[in-house]
């Protein structure tokens, strides 16, 4: 447990700067490195207990530029997805869900890569609100489905990133409740989400300062990279372990 707590600091860390640039990546990272360092179950719950004071402070800071409606659609979709979510984090063995993890990262990242386009409108959205839930209590990782959607909506970075922040908060806090519900937090997890909390406020810090100037289409393409890789070494870890 000693090693773990430097070891979350610096996963949060990187986490945090990546989604303050980008705009989401922030579970996408923490998940698959988490879960090479703990297990699967540790790192969804770790990433989103984490998250959670990310997106809420983001969120408020960022709340001018948000598209609230669209946001509160997705969340309240969200709520009929969790319930599948937590089944499958509750039931499923770890090897398993490690392996979930690894093909849901590999798989939503080639979705934003190819910036994959879609009709757009209020079935859509809550469609894609009911998949980020089952995503969010199962794999911790619910930004891909709406980045797609952001993307289709052709957002500019400022609202991008802004409606992301207040989608991700909504569904964290009641994804949290969820976790607490269904008995998947306990002390160590409490531990380990202490360590990774001041690295958060570090984290977003530090990547909100170079958000207006960094070249985000270098920056958004080494992440996605450094997602690959990640997601490829845990998808390894789970099916040789």
């Amino acid at each position: 447990m000693a090693i773990l707590l430097p070891v979350t600091f610096g996963i949060v860390l990187l986490a945090a700067f990546a989604q303050a640039v980008s705009g989401f990546g922030y579970a996408l990272l923490a998940v698959p490195l988490l879960t090479l360092a703990s297990d699967p179950r540790t790192a969804v719950v770790v990433a989103s207990v984490t998250g959670v004071g990310l997106t809420v402070t983001s969120a408020a800071r960022e709340r001018a530029h948000a598209r609230w409606r669209t946001a509160l659609l997705l969340t309240s979709a969200a709520v009929l997805g969790m319930p599948v979510g937590l089944l499958v984090l509750t039931l499923a063995p770890a090897r398993l869900l490690t392996v979930l993890i690894a093909v849901v990262v590999l798989g939503c990242t080639v979705l934003v890569w190819r910036r994959v386009r879609f009709r757009t409108g209020p079935a859509v959205v809550a469609a894609v609100g009911v998949f980020s839930g089952v995503l969010a209590t199962s794999t911790g990782m619910n930004g891909p489905p709406l980045v797609a959607a952001f993307q289709a909506l052709g957002y500019d970075p400022r609202t991008f990133r802004a409606t992301l922040a207040a989608a991700f908060a909504g569904s964290g806090v009641l994804g949290l409740a969820g976790f607490v519900l269904a008995g998947q937090v306990d002390a160590a997890t409490l531990r380990l989400a202490a360590a990774g909390l001041p690295a958060v406020l570090l984290g977003w810090w530090l990547g909100d300062r170079i958000f207006a100037r960094v070249n985000l289409v270098v920056f958004r393409r080494i992440v996605l990279l450094g997602l690959v890789a990640m997601s490829a070494a845990a998808l390894v870890q789970a099916l040789t372990g």
